[in-house]
């Protein structure tokens, strides 16, 4: 089981989330998947996700992308889950809260408000320093306009990384993980190895771009 979390202002249609579900469709057609809309509430947003967890007959595995890569962090910590991190919001109260205010949702086109509530829900779900690094497989491509990808190595030091030249927020290289991806899920739920082509933060020069 797969439970792939979008990140802001975006939706279940985002382009990782439909190369996700095309490739297990094709590759994988009974493994399930669970992707939604997430709500614009942090809180309201964490219970979706811990609705569909709980739901789960073996241990499912995280998929977070930038704002659901900050979801994840917390609810692998919580719920003892591995997590796959996509160019993940490390910081995503001090990241948003200049965007309070109106937003609108890029696939959807849905209008809403980011609010101050919002923001302080983010700050209390914030996972101040990691019980398991190695749970964590975050995947990083370094021209990503939005955040500084190595402020995620330094954050998340202890754990897998994958580090791409080039490439921007959306982290166009997806494509290329999704199969190491479907063996850490299957390799969850005990049905098969995954492989091990590890690196930790300390072989990351994080000092240079």
């Amino acid at each position: 089981m797969i439970i792939y979390l979008h990140g802001f202002r975006s939706s279940k249609r985002s382009l990782k989330a439909r190369q996700l579900s095309d490739y297990l469709s094709i590759h994988a057609p009974a493994e399930s998947l669970w992707c939604e809309d997430l709500n614009c509430s942090p809180t309201l947003a964490i219970q979706q996700i811990e609705d569909a967890i709980h739901r789960c007959s073996q241990k499912p595995l995280l998929v977070g992308s930038s704002l659901g890569g900050y979801y994840a962090t917390y609810l692998a910590e919580l719920h003892d889950l591995k997590a796959v991190l996509i160019n993940p919001a490390c910081e995503a109260a001090d990241l948003l809260a200049p965007c309070v205010g109106p937003q609108r949702n890029i696939y959807t086109g849905e209008v809403f408000e980011l609010t101050q509530e919002h923001i302080d829900d983010l700050r209390r779900i914030h996972v101040h320093k990691l019980t398991l690094p190695e749970r964590f497989w975050v995947l990083l491509e370094t021209d990503d306009e939005v955040l500084d990808y190595r402020q995620a190595i330094k954050f998340y030091r202890g754990a897998r990384f994958s580090v791409i030249e080039g490439g921007n927020h959306g982290f166009e290289s997806f494509p290329e993980f999704l199969p190491e991806i479907l063996s850490l899920s299957t390799a969850e739920a005990g049905q098969g190895p995954t492989s091990h082509n590890e690196c930790d933060a300390g072989d990351i020069p994080i000092d240079g771009a």
